[in-house]
């Protein structure tokens, strides 16, 4: 199976590691790159230019200096490009409003970020599980 590209947009330090080294624990080759904040992230898929390769997979956080992730999913799917990019919303809110405005904007999935740092590498592990193992993720055959 050829490696996945994921695309990580998180700010907290400590849950860009705890992921990195949950996606590192499988036997599955990952290729997992980090973007700190919203507007690097916009800035990012902006600049690509047609023949680079966009991720597989966005995990993306709501709180994220300078855009918010919700900014960034707006763009993500009402761009023709990138809008069948699986995006999954990985984050520490668990607000009712928030989680609506992810799947009322296309979000894939919503998971709130497990405090407890066992329960979030099982989370980080089922993530992984379901989107590399058992969907079919469309960026991989644009190849």
């Amino acid at each position: 199976m050829k490696p996945i590209d994921i695309l990580l947009v998180e700010d907290n330090e400590g849950d860009i590691i705890l992921a990195i080294d949950a996606f590192e624990e499988s036997r599955i080759r990952n290729k997992i790159s980090v973007i700190r904040d919203g507007a690097a992230a916009i800035s990012f898929f902006t600049s690509m230019q047609r023949q680079a390769k966009a991720p597989d997979l966005v995990l993306l956080d709501i709180n994220l200096p300078k855009m918010s992730g919700h900014e960034v999913l707006v763009y993500l799917k009402a761009n023709e490009r990138f809008k069948s990019i699986p995006v999954i919303m990985l984050t520490t809110s668990s607000s009712k409003k928030d989680i609506v405005l992810c799947y009322k904007n296309q979000a894939n999935c919503y998971i709130t970020k497990p405090v407890d740092v066992a329960d979030f590498i099982y989370a980080i592990g089922k993530i992984e599980d379901f989107w590399i193992n058992i969907a079919t993720i469309p960026q991989r055959f644009k190849d």
